[in-house]
């Protein structure tokens, strides 16, 4: 129940978020998006709870930007 909870709360602070951008994103910001999604199903998937997800979040959005500003 609490994952859900935490899971719908996160879908829905990042579809805000994407909505507040007026301007088309950069690669840095779109690469930082899809890192730290990424990023926090795997960290979740491999470590397991919260402290696993907001890890792989936090280093999937920290590869995920240095990647889009290098395209």
């Amino acid at each position: 129940m609490k994952l859900r909870t935490i899971a719908l709360t996160a879908a829905a602070a990042l579809t805000l978020a994407m909505a507040g951008c007026s301007t088309n994103p950069s690669n840095a910001q779109i690469g930082t998006g899809v890192g730290a999604v990424a990023g926090g199903v795997v960290g979740n998937a491999v470590l397991g709870g919260t402290l696993g997800t907001v890890g792989g979040a936090a280093a999937g959005a920290l590869i995920g930007n240095e990647v889009g500003k290098r395209q």
